[in-house]
């Protein structure tokens, strides 16, 4: 096995900001990293969105205006990461060759003047993305201050329509499938007549309505958005010294990215992570994963899906300065609310936080989306909380480096699923009107892996979020062993060799548990021949072939209790334990949840989208399957967390929230000091307060 690479940041935990110089309207750089050096900082990133402050001309380049800002970092002992800035193209690109330009239909360009416009496969836009990464990772690769690079920002925002892009796409397809027969009968063309006997009679997506032919469609888009970032990798590579890491900042919303697929394609990996903040981080709010999410569980979530990108530790390379949005939509937290945050995200494996950004832009779209200092370069309120936690940090030290989150719960996800759902989704709109006919929720897997997640965090559960394509290739009988409950929302999209393995997990003694929609359709997107749920239902003691949609809410009461939302699955018990029911005159003849021995374990459904309630007091009854969390005492529903993990040490720490205004005491039920070595009896928490605590058998007051 080859050893993993050590690079020149080591194991600490990095802190800081994007930094854009090139932004401000004045000369203060000595007093910027006067104040970042003070507030802890010891990371920041630079270079990424100014291509034209490189070239501002054809050929014409501009490369020595960053020295003094990577000597002075180097000066302060703050390391930098290198962006290439290919995310926005200048201006005089654009206008000399309009064909890179992304068609958002086929033939319709997308305007140019925000960013992101461009056809990042289109050869001629490569052709002078490689000169441009040449020249500024040649000049600066050898610099001491730079300890890696970012290649681009957020890739895969557009979904292109070009010619060109729709010729790959049909030789793509002639690859996966063989011929055009295949495809015919893989989709199902016999339907209205779209049988092809030539792959050029392939129609082009604008107006397609074949659910099979857009999940291709998709796929084929996510695949050239990772071959972009590997080639950008790889040119970065030849520059880069085998301790310099190269990664890109994923966005994992993005509507052509394949998040699991682009961690490979970097040597670390990182992702943007945006959060509700004043209210919306509270215990009141019923949480969602529209942006930015909300719910006191949301910086553990969006932590936990980065760490399933490469099931290892991960940078948070943009998150939360101030405000994140416009005039409009500013919502500057609370105190203490940075700290809860980024604590937060540290105990589920972020190596690095950074803030986006530095300084509150003084023009352009992005003039209020605020960064740690104001408009007026003044420090205030928000360089003092930060700055605070900053230092806290670098004296935590070793204690909080090298670390693994505790998870005994597993909740597979699956962005084909997404997908599949952006098409065609189970759910209708949320905010539209109650009507036979709503607007469809595109962002229904979303809302349902969401859903499932905060109430298991409610209930108390740590959760390992892993891809379903991981899944498939994991010992069925070491996963039972490491995570005794699965959690499986509206997996839609199996092969059956995730089936078979889904099986194994529960004869191996995993609880696995099932919701609607899951294991439906085949990877490409046929609905499977089987009884539902399809190659399971045996297993599981259930089955169904009906469902509707529900236009309110239906009580959910038994072992479980709550409500269901959006849609019910018409569950017929065959051998299985039915543990909730509906209370309704219609929906009441069916099962609302089940559950049945298999092997040394037991499949259990849930047939329909919970309410939080409803997911929180599954997420209770699981309990019996997952190991008593140590300080279930302590828990107070959404209020009062407590997150474990082990340091590289070997040492185990408790993460210690309170996400209110209201003071909260907890008793540890073990020995625990601070981590200055000081025991702790009881904890006091203040509003939106935290504590990072050591255990410690010998701890004494």
């Amino acid at each position: 096995m080859p050893e993993t690479p050590t690079y020149r940041i080591g194991d600490r935990i990095l802190f800081g900001a994007a930094y854009y110089p090139e932004y401000e309207p004045v000369e203060r750089v000595d007093e910027d990293f006067r104040l970042m050096r003070e507030a802890g900082f010891s990371l920041i990133r630079v270079g990424e969105s100014v291509w034209s402050t490189w070239e501002p001309r054809d050929g014409e380049f501009e490369l020595e205006w960053l020295a003094p800002v990577l000597d002075t970092a180097h000066e302060h002992g703050i390391s930098v990461v290198l962006g290439t800035p290919t995310y926005a193209v200048p201006p005089w690109l654009m206008i000399k060759h309009p064909e890179i330009a992304a068609e958002e239909k086929t033939g319709v360009r997308v305007n140019w003047g925000a960013r992101q416009e461009t056809d990042t496969s289109h050869p001629v836009f490569r052709e002078y993305a490689e000169r441009i990464i040449r020249k500024v990772v040649g000049r600066y690769a050898d610099h001491p201050a730079v300890v890696g690079f970012q290649v681009d920002n957020e890739p895969g925002h557009q979904v292109p329509h070009n010619a060109h892009v729709f010729a790959g796409f049909k030789a793509w397809l002639l690859e996966q499938y063989g011929d055009v027969e295949a495809i015919n009968d893989a989709w199902n063309l016999t339907h209205w007549a779209h049988r092809m006997t030539d792959i050029d009679q392939l129609w082009i997506p604008d107006g397609n309505h074949v659910p099979q032919y857009d999940l291709a469609w998709r796929r084929y888009q996510a695949t050239l958005t990772t071959e972009y970032i590997a080639w950008q990798v790889g040119i970065v590579r030849e520059f880069a010294s085998d301790d310099q890491f190269v990664t890109t900042c994923i966005d994992p919303m993005r509507a052509a990215v394949d998040d699991r697929a682009i961690g490979r394609a970097s040597d670390l990996v990182a992702a943007n992570q945006y959060l509700a903040t004043q209210s919306e981080l509270a215990a009141e709010t019923a949480g969602e994963y529209a942006f930015p999410p909300s719910g006191s569980w949301a910086p553990f979530f969006v932590a936990d899906r980065t760490w399933a990108i490469g099931q290892s530790p991960f940078m948070v390379t943009e998150t939360n300065a101030t405000s994140i949005g416009f005039p409009w939509f500013n919502y500057p937290a609370y105190d203490g609310q940075w700290r809860q945050v980024a604590w937060a995200m540290i105990a589920r494996g972020a190596r690095a936080i950074e803030y986006w950004h530095w300084h509150t832009m003084h023009g352009s779209w992005e003039t209020y989306w605020g960064g740690i200092l104001p408009h007026s370069f003044q420090p205030g309120r928000v360089y003092e909380q930060i700055a605070a936690l900053g230092r806290e940090i670098r004296d935590a030290g070793p204690a909080v480096e090298g670390i693994v989150p505790d998870a005994r719960v597993g909740l597979l996800f699956s962005m084909p699923t997404r997908w599949a759902f952006e098409f065609h989704p189970p759910l209708q709109d949320p905010t539209a009107p109650a009507e036979k006919q709503g607007p469809k929720d595109a962002a229904s897997y979303e809302r349902i892996v969401y859903r499932f997640y905060g109430g298991l965090s409610r209930a108390g559960h740590q959760v390992r979020v892993m891809h379903a394509a991981d899944a498939e290739l994991a010992d069925p009988v070491a996963l039972a062993a490491e995570l005794p409950v699965l959690v499986v929302p509206a997996l839609y999209l199996v092969s059956d060799e995730l089936v078979a393995r889904l099986r194994e997990y529960a004869a191996a003694g995993g609880h696995l548990v099932l919701s609607i929609r899951s294991l439906y359709a085949d990877e490409i997107g046929r609905p499977r021949l089987d009884v539902q749920p399809a190659g399971i239902a045996a297993e599981a003691g259930v089955r169904y072939d009906e469902f509707s949609n529900l236009l309110a809410p239906v009580p959910v009461s038994g072992q479980l209790s709550g409500e269901a939302e959006g849609l019910i699955e018409g569950l017929e018990s065959h051998g299985a334990e039915v543990i909730a029911g509906y209370e309704h005159p219609h929906f009441g003849r069916w099962a609302a949840a089940t559950t049945h021995p298999h092997g040394e374990g037991r499949i259990s459904y849930l047939g329909s989208l919970p309410s939080l309630e409803l997911a929180e007091s599954l997420g209770r009854w699981l309990a019996a399957d997952a190991p008593e969390h140590p300080w279930a005492s302590q828990l107070v529903p959404g209020r009062v967390t407590v997150h474990g993990a082990v340091n590289g040490a070997g040492e185990r720490l408790w993460f210690v929230h309170n996400w209110g205004f209201e003071s909260q005491t907890v008793t540890p039920p073990m020995p625990v000091t601070d981590l200055e070595g000081v025991a702790h009896g009881t904890i006091e928490l203040g509003p939106w307060d935290v504590r990072v605590l050591k255990e410690s058998a010998g701890a004494t007051g």
